[in-house]
């Protein structure tokens, strides 16, 4: 799936299609559908790192909110939060479930080999997950605002309004984020 800036702006009668939604109306969680699927497959794209995985699972995101969207009360947060958290389970969810390994002996090394191209990749391969691992220190919060922030591209006064905080404190949690990222990863300032 190709990435391309999502739209910031909250799509026309939100509150409606999701209440025309939640009393069946297809077409309405259609709309939803279509205005935040990008965003939600970007965050969990960004926490699986396999195209065809964050397909699937951002598919089961909406198939579960579709199933659940009666347990969605406006009065808590916004409709696109409340995906978010779902997306955020269904990630966990999956990586409790699948453990995938490959057997050294079903490994063909013929089929192996190595070039500068092969020396690249698997340099990229290696930081993008010293990069995951260096995530897991952090907060499930500061995780959240710096995917939202970096691999969805949203600004600071949308991830307030989405995680219900003012911008100083995302702002705070993002600085605190990125050091603990960086300290993690043992950069210097």
């Amino acid at each position: 799936m190709p990435f391309k800036q999502a739209s910031q702006a909250p799509i026309d009668g939100e509150f409606k299609l999701v209440q025309r939604a939640q009393a069946g109306d297809q077409e309405s969680f259609a709309r939803l559908y279509d205005a935040y699927m990008e965003r939600i497959y970007r965050y969990v794209f960004f926490r699986v790192n396999d195209a065809l995985t964050a397909e699937d699972i951002t598919a089961q995101v909406f198939m579960r909110a579709w199933e659940r969207l009666d347990t969605y009360k406006d009065d808590r947060s916004p409709f696109l939060a409340w995906l978010y958290q779902v997306a955020r389970n269904a990630v966990i969810d999956h990586n409790r479930t699948s453990k995938a390994a490959i057997a050294l002996e079903e490994v063909d090394p013929a089929q192996i080999s190595f070039s500068e191209d092969m020396d690249e990749k698997i340099d990229r391969q290696t930081r993008l997950q010293e990069i995951r691992s260096a995530l897991q220190v952090l907060t499930e919060e500061q995780q959240q605002v710096l995917l939202m922030k970096f691999a969805n591209g949203l600004k600071t006064p949308e991830i307030a309004r989405l995680l219900g905080k003012e911008q100083g404190a995302i702002r705070a949690l993002q600085m605190r984020a990125l050091q603990g990222l960086a300290k993690a990863l043992g950069v210097m300032e």
